[in-house]
């Protein structure tokens, strides 16, 4: 771990949310509100996510399934994610999630007007916000977890 933790102290709830308390609950509450307050489908939500859990190397993140109401992703999904350009797992919404998502961390100054088109032609204005902001927020704060070293012992507070 890359910074110093008072003994007895919970690591992820000493830097969430003691360590800057103008920002840490915030930010706590951004990760957490992705996750309960979503509208896009299990499936592409998780596309999403897993890629930028596999760009990040967030350990938690690769760990992770997103369950709603019971349900999962499949056994093998990540690998899935992973293979996104070729996989004949995905529908159309599920791919470009998982695209979006890779070329939003690694070259988002080359989302052109072909890749948009084909956003517009199976997300709405404002899936296309949502998905923006859910993927901002997996960068940040997996990145965050994993340069810090806390994604060895990140768990999700419940809501």
């Amino acid at each position: 771990m890359n910074i110093e933790i008072p003994e007895g102290k919970d690591p992820i709830q000493y830097v969430w949310g003691e360590m800057v308390p103008g920002i840490g609950p915030a930010a706590s509450n951004l990760s957490l509100a992705v996750y309960a307050h979503t509208t896009l489908g299990l499936r592409e939500f998780e596309a999403a996510r897993l890629r930028v859990a596999q760009l990040n190397g967030c350990l938690f993140c690769l760990d992770w399934r997103t369950e709603r109401d019971g349900h999962k992703v499949e056994e093998g999904f990540a690998d899935a994610v992973a293979e996104w350009r070729t996989t004949g797992d995905f529908d159309d919404r599920t791919r470009l999630a998982a695209e979006y998502a890779e070329r939003y961390i690694l070259d988002h100054h080359g989302l052109d007007e072909e890749f948009w088109a084909r956003m517009a032609a199976h997300y709405g204005q404002a899936e296309i916000v949502e998905l923006s902001m859910c993927i901002g927020s997996w960068l940040a704060f997996g990145r965050l977890n994993r340069v810090l070293g806390l994604d060895a012992m990140c768990v999700l507070p419940h809501s």
